[in-house]
């Protein structure tokens, strides 16, 4: 410690600052509160598939059945969102849980395949975004057409880099605006519930309450619910993805489940209320968006009108939303050395700069692949989507394994035993979900997840000279051998996209 005599004034040493230190100095980035964290959740889960809810699922079932594939949708989802909140407060020093919840489950290697492979889904996620949001536009601008055309492509562009540049500004401000967009896309949603709920009639709503005979069996009808829902909550771990970022980490569990339930109160209304309106056979027939069908029935021609225009914006902040979880997505494991370290740099705002440059590079490349190939383009969306549940799983397992082992439980019996009986339910939820999916895209999702394995063995080659341990090497076999395989099916014919 430096000492002076008393009554005399401190030497303070002249010290010259560098001539470059004030432009090179990196600005602290502030810290996202819970309502930006809750923001990212329902602003990531709700897009365009809440315009599309009433047709889609009365397209394969009655009242009766929506109402059961609900309860077991919301069961399982909400198990989920309880597992992220579990494993948040429990384990706070694992960043980006969709990556580290995977590495701490099996390895570098696992943890690696769950961050590339939700990066993967939300990139091309967002290439879906942008096609919708401009074919929702041509309602009032029709030379857009069906949001793939040149003028499409050439505005979808412009709206990428837009968003690139503010998201380069700083997270926060990102964060901010999501939340803004946020707020805009629930008023008319909002709106459509309280103008509904005016004109349901209980008669319509009971009108084959368990489906026609043309829709199958109650249980087919069911399943068939099911795997609509659950697309509708894919972003479900947004904040959980933030957590490095959040400025309090109990944050993160409690914006999960607040989101969560705020969004399915939104999905189980506009879902159900709508059979108040329309009867089932009506509904079904309906061209997307069917909620502007719903609410013309209700409100007139303005209506519709008024869901197109929601239907912009909700688009338009869905997609801020998943640029910043595709980011954040590989931003993090690369600042762990597990992805090629170009990845981990940030700018002076603390943004994950070249992070963003290669997702929204690769999000351009392929709007421009859509103007020559959209039939392989809505497979690919179809792929990425499915290929976010593996993530789901692996969490789910995590937390699965953490409780059975009792970590952080020490004198807690009860409660462990209820997280593990949460984690359980996720697990077998997450399991039921990829059996739904079908061995087709798990086929098809080797394809993506094989030219990842190659980044990741030459980093790691690079890093430590040793990339994979005995875990990590069968697990590689298999991703290659099911690619080569799904790779022959595609060209022998007996596979397609």
């Amino acid at each position: 410690m430096a000492t002076h005599l008393q009554g005399t004034e401190p030497v303070i040493p002249t010290v010259t600052p560098h001539p470059l230190a004030g432009s090179l100095r990196k600005v602290e980035p502030k810290r996202l509160s819970l309502s930006l964290l809750i923001a990212l959740v329902v602003g990531s889960m709700i897009g365009s598939g809440i315009f599309s809810l009433p047709q889609n699922m009365a397209a394969s079932a009655g009242a009766g059945a929506i109402l059961i594939g609900w309860l077991i949708t919301g069961v399982g989802m909400l198990s989920l969102a309880l597992v992220y909140q579990m494993l948040s407060n429990r384990q706070p020093e694992l960043d980006n849980g969709v990556f580290a919840y995977a590495r701490a489950l099996g390895g570098e290697f696992l943890g690696f395949n769950s961050a590339w492979g939700y990066w993967i889904s939300a990139w091309i996620g967002n290439v879906s975004y942008l096609v919708i949001l401009f074919a929702a536009l041509s309602y009032f601008f029709p030379l857009f057409g069906e949001g793939n055309n040149k003028a499409a492509i050439a505005g979808a562009s412009v709206v990428l880099w837009a968003l690139h540049w503010m998201i380069l500004r700083g997270m926060r401000t990102a964060a901010k605006a999501n939340a803004l967009t946020t707020i805009a896309k629930v008023v008319p949603l909002l709106l459509f519930v309280g103008l509904v709920i005016a004109g349901f009639s209980k008669d319509t709503f009971l009108v084959d309450f368990w489906g026609t005979p043309a829709l199958g069996s109650t249980l087919d009808q069911v399943k068939s619910t099911m795997l609509v829902t659950v697309w509708v909550f894919i972003g479900i771990e947004g904040a959980n993805v933030f957590s490095a970022r959040a400025a309090e980490r109990a944050d993160v569990g409690r914006a999960t489940v607040i989101g969560f339930v705020l969004t399915l109160l939104l999905l189980i209304a506009v879902s159900l209320l709508s059979l108040g309106i329309l009867r089932q056979p009506e509904l079904a027939a309906l061209k997307n968006p069917s909620m502007a069908g719903v609410l013309e029935a209700v409100a007139g021609p303005w209506g519709a009108v008024l869901i197109s225009i929601g239907l912009i914006v909700s688009v338009g902040g869905a997609l801020l939303a998943w640029t910043l979880l595709a980011a954040e997505s590989v931003f993090t494991p690369a600042k762990e050395k597990v992805m090629p370290r170009l990845l981990a740099s940030e700018n002076q705002q603390g943004v994950p700069a070249n992070a963003l440059w290669i997702t929204n590079g690769c999000i351009q490349l392929f709007l421009l692949l859509t103007l020559y190939s959209s039939a392989s383009y809505l497979a690919l969306i179809s792929l990425a989507t499915s290929m976010i549940l593996l993530p789901y799983l692996f969490s789910g397992l995590y937390a699965l394994k953490m409780t059975w082992q009792g970590q952080t439980y020490a004198g807690h019996r009860s409660l462990q035993l209820r997280d593990m009986a949460i984690a359980l339910v996720a697990t077998a939820y997450c399991v039921w979900l990829l059996y739904a999916a079908g061995p087709r895209y798990m086929l098809l999702s080797a394809l993506l997840y094989a030219p990842g394995s190659l980044i990741y063995l030459s980093a790691q080659r690079a890093r430590t000279g040793q990339a994979l341990n005995g875990f990590g090497w069968a697990l590689l076999l298999v991703i290659w051998v099911a690619a080569i395989f799904a790779g022959w099916m595609l060209w022998s014919g007996q596979l397609s996209l």
